[in-house]
C-alpha cells in the first residue's frame, strides 16, 4: 500500500494557491505611509524648533500685559534757586479691580438668583447684563465704605465702570479723586490695610507763586501717550497710566528734560484679563531733571506788582550775558488753575480777557519815541548828524508835504536843539528832519543790523516775529502804494508801520549798553556764562557820548525826570541811562473809531557800566486816553530797577542748596 504524499497541493487536491513572500504592490503604499510620517515628523520639528521663538511671542502676547507710569516732572527753579515749579500730592482712592475676582463671581450667582427668585426665568437678564449689574453693585458697596467715612453720597458710574472694565481692567479704578488732607487723613485710619481700596498720592504741578511769570513758564496737561525706553514688553498689549506734558513756555520747550522716566509691570493674565501677582518685569519710574532758569522772582513780583491790572509787559536783561531776569505779561492767570487741568472758568475768564497772549514775546506794536535812538545811531554813522550841529529850529512845528508835523514833546519850542537835548527832551521836529535827511532805506538797514526784523530764538514756543521796519520799495512791491516824506518822518519816530515786541526792544537797548549790535536771551541760567561780543555798532566816543548824556538827561531832566524829581522812584547813587516813547494807533474799539496810545520805557542801569536793561509797554485800554511813557511805563521800571539794586547792595543770606528728591 503506498504512503501519503507529503505535499500539501497533493493533498487538498490542488485546491489552495500557494502564495509569495511579499507584493508590489503593497510596498508602493509603505513608501506613501513613510513619506507622509517623515512630512509629518518634519512639520512638527519646524513648529518645535525654528517656530518656537514665534510661538512664544504669541503666547506671551495672549497671556501678558504691560503697565506703563509716568515719572514725576522735574522742578523749575528761579536763578538764586528759588523753587518756580515743583510738584504735590494728589489723593485718591482707587479699587484694584484684580481682587475682586471671586466677589464678583459670588456677587453674580447672587443677583441671578434673588431674579430667578422673584421673577421666574422670563425675567433673567442676559448674562452681560447680570455681570454689568454684579459690577455696578460690588462696586457701589465699596464706594459706601469710603462714603460712611468722609460722610458722602458719592454713586458709581456705570457707563464709566463699563468702559473701565472694557479697556482698562489691569488698571485700578478712581472711586474719588482730589482728596484734601483731612479725609485722606480719615481714609488712612479708617480703611482696613488689606482691602482693595487705596489711597494713592499721584503728583500734579504746583505753582508757589501763582500767576507769577505764567507765560513763560507754562503749563502742562494730561498725557497718556507716555513711553518707557528700555522697557520690554513692546509688543504686548499695554496699559498706561496718565502722566502729563508740556504744552506752552517753559513747560514745553523742555518737556523732555522735565519729563521723568517711566516705569513699568509685566503681568501674567487669567483667561478673563485678571493680573497674575507677582509681576514678571517691574521697573520704578524716576523723576525727571531739573531745571534752573535765568529768571529772578523776586524781580519778576516787582514787575508784575507795579504793573498790576494795566494791560502790559516788562522785558528785562543781564547787559552782559543776555540772560533774562524778568519776562512779565499782563493779563496773565494762575497757573495753578491748571493743575492738574484747566477749569472751564479759567479758560473763560482768559478767552475774556485775552491773557493767553504773551505780549512781552508776541506783542507788537509801534515804539514811539523809544526808536529815536535808533535814529540817532543811523544818523551819527553816516554822518548826517553830529553831536555839536543842530539840524533845525524846533518852533513847534514843521512843514512836511502838505501837511505841518507838531512836536509833540513840550509845551514851548525847542529852537536850535543838539543831539544829546533832543533825545533828552524827545523832540518830534529834530527827528522828523533827521529821518528826512538819514533816508528811510538807511533807517531799515540799521533796524536790520540790531535783529529788528529777527525772531530773538529765546527758548519759547510759539515767537511770531516778522519784520517791523518797512521800506519805500517793500511798500510798492507788496501794497502797491507810493512811500511819503510823512511815512519817512513817521518812521523816524516810531510811528507808522514799525512793530516791535518788548522782548526786541530789551535786546536793542540791552545791545546799546554794551555798545554791540546783537543780544541773543536766554532763559537758562549759567553761573560762568561768558559775557556775549557782537558787532560793535561803529560810534566814536564823541558820538556815543552824546547818545548816553541824551539818554542820561531824559531821566534827569528830560521827559522821564520824574523818576528823579519824585523821591519814590530814586535809586540813590544809581544813574539811569533811558528813553521815553509814546506811540499812537488808529483802532475801532466798542463801535467807535479813535486812538489809543502805548506808553514805552526802555533804560540801563547803571550808566557808566551797565548792568541791567530793561523795556516796558504799558497799554491803552480807552479811546482818547493820555498815556505817555514818562508817567506811565517809566515807573514800573523804577520798581524793578529798585528791587535790583537793593538785592546787589544789601544781598541776603547765601540761599541753601533746594532739597532734590532722587
Amino acid at each position: 500500500m503506498p504512503l501519503p504524499s507529503t505535499n500539501l497541493a497533493d493533498r487538498t487536491g490542488g485546491l489552495l494557491e500557494s502564495h509569495k513572500g511579499y507584493d508590489p504592490r503593497i510596498v508602493f503604499f509603505y513608501f506613501i505611509l513613510a513619506a507622509l510620517l517623515l512630512t509629518l515628523a518634519g512639520g512638527l520639528g519646524y513648529q518645535q524648533l525654528s517656530q518656537a521663538g514665534r510661538h512664544n511671542d504669541a503666547e506671551r502676547q495672549q497671556n501678558q500685559r504691560r503697565i506703563l507710569m509716568p515719572g514725576p516732572r522735574g522742578d523749575i527753579y528761579d536763578r538764586n534757586n528759588k523753587l518756580l515749579v515743583g510738584n504735590n500730592h494728589r489723593f485718591s482712592v482707587l479699587l484694584h479691580l484684580d481682587e475682586l475676582k471671586a466677589e464678583l463671581r459670588r456677587e453674580h450667582v447672587r443677583i441671578r438668583k434673588n431674579y430667578l427668585a422673584t421673577g421666574g426665568k422670563d425675567d433673567l437678564p442676559k448674562y452681560s447684563e447680570l455681570e454689568q449689574i454684579s459690577r455696578v453693585t460690588l462696586v457701589q458697596r465699596y464706594l459706601d465704605q469710603t462714603n460712611a467715612i468722609l460722610h458722602r453720597a458719592e454713586k458709581v458710574d456705570a457707563r464709566a465702570l463699563r468702559r473701565h472694565f472694557d479697556r482698562q481692567l489691569l488698571l485700578p479704578y478712581p472711586l474719588l479723586d482730589g482728596l484734601g488732607d483731612e479725609d485722606t487723613a480719615k481714609l488712612l485710619e479708617h480703611l482696613p490695610v488689606a482691602s482693595p481700596l487705596q489711597v494713592y498720592a499721584a503728583t500734579t504741578r504746583s505753582y508757589p507763586y501763582g500767576s507769577a511769570a505764567a507765560h513763560t513758564l507754562g503749563y502742562v496737561r494730561p498725557d497718556e501717550e507716555i513711553d518707557a525706553e528700555d522697557f520690554p514688553g513692546d509688543g504686548l498689549t499695554t496699559f498706561k497710566m496718565k502722566g502729563t506734558s508740556g504744552r506752552d513756555g517753559l513747560e514745553k520747550t523742555f518737556d523732555a528734560r522735565l519729563q521723568g522716566q517711566a516705569g513699568g509691570r509685566i503681568y501674567r493674565v487669567d483667561p478673563a484679563g485678571y493680573k497674575i501677582n507677582p509681576p514678571l518685569e517691574t521697573r520704578l519710574p524716576k523723576r525727571g531733571q531739573e531745571l534752573v532758569t535765568s529768571l529772578d522772582i523776586d524781580l519778576q513780583l516787582a514787575a508784575e506788582e507795579a504793573l498790576g491790572d494795566q494791560r502790559g509787559a516788562v522785558a528785562t536783561l543781564d547787559v552782559a550775558t543776555g540772560e533774562v531776569l524778568v519776562l512779565a505779561s499782563k493779563p496773565d492767570y494762575d497757573l495753578n488753575e491748571f493743575s492738574p487741568r484747566a477749569t472751564t472758568a479759567a479758560v473763560a475768564k482768559m478767552n475774556e480777557t485775552g491773557a493767553w497772549n504773551n505780549l512781552a514775546l508776541n506783542g507788537f506794536y509801534p515804539p514811539g519815541s523809544t526808536f529815536k535812538i535808533l535814529t540817532s545811531i543811523a544818523g551819527l554813522r553816516r554822518g548826517v548828524l553830529t553831536p555839536v550841529d543842530p539840524i533845525v529850529n524846533c518852533d513847534g512845528w514843521l512843514q512836511i508835504g502838505g501837511r505841518r508835523a507838531p512836536c509833540y514833546n513840550g509845551i514851548g519850542h525847542h529852537h536850535e536843539i543838539l543831539l544829546a537835548e533832543a533825545v533828552a527832551q524827545s523832540c518830534d521836529i529834530y527827528f522828523y528832519s533827521a529821518g528826512l535827511l538819514i533816508k528811510p532805506e538807511n533807517i531799515a538797514a540799521e533796524a536790520r543790523r540790531f535783529r529788528l526784523d529777527q525772531r530773538t530764538q529765546i527758548e519759547l514756543p510759539g515767537e511770531q516775529g516778522r519784520m517791523v521796519v518797512p521800506e519805500p520799495a517793500q511798500r510798492v512791491r507788496e501794497q502797491g502804494e507810493k512811500w511819503f516824506d510823512g511815512d519817512t518822518a513817521n518812521m523816524a519816530i516810531g510811528q507808522g508801520e514799525v512793530l516791535v515786541s518788548p522782548l526786541q526792544m530789551a535786546c536793542f537797548v540791552a545791545s546799546v549798553a554794551r555798545n554791540e549790535t546783537t543780544t541773543l536771551p536766554t532763559l537758562l541760567h549759567q553761573a560762568d556764562r561768558p559775557t556775549q561780543h557782537t558787532e560793535p555798532i561803529g560810534l566814536s566816543p564823541a558820538q556815543r557820548a552824546a547818545l548816553l548824556d541824551g539818554m542820561v538827561g531824559c531821566v534827569t531832566h528830560g521827559t522821564a525826570k520824574h523818576l528823579n524829581t519824585i523821591a519814590g522812584y530814586r535809586i540813590p547813587g544809581v544813574q539811569i541811562a533811558g528813553k521815553t516813547g509814546t506811540a499812537q494807533k488808529r483802532v475801532v474799539m466798542d463801535g467807535k473809531l479813535g486812538t489809543i496810545n502805548y506808553a514805552w520805557f526802555i533804560c540801563f542801569a547803571p550808566a557808566d557800566k551797565p548792568e541791567i536793561a530793561m523795556a516796558v509797554m504799558i497799554e491803552g485800554q480807552t479811546i482818547g486816553e493820555e498815556l505817555g511813557g514818562g508817567l506811565a511805563a517809566a515807573p514800573v521800571a523804577a520798581q524793578v530797577l529798585k528791587k535790583y539794586f537793593e538785592k546787589r547792595n544789601h544781598p541776603n543770606r547765601p540761599l541753601l542748596p533746594p532739597f532734590r528728591v532722587p
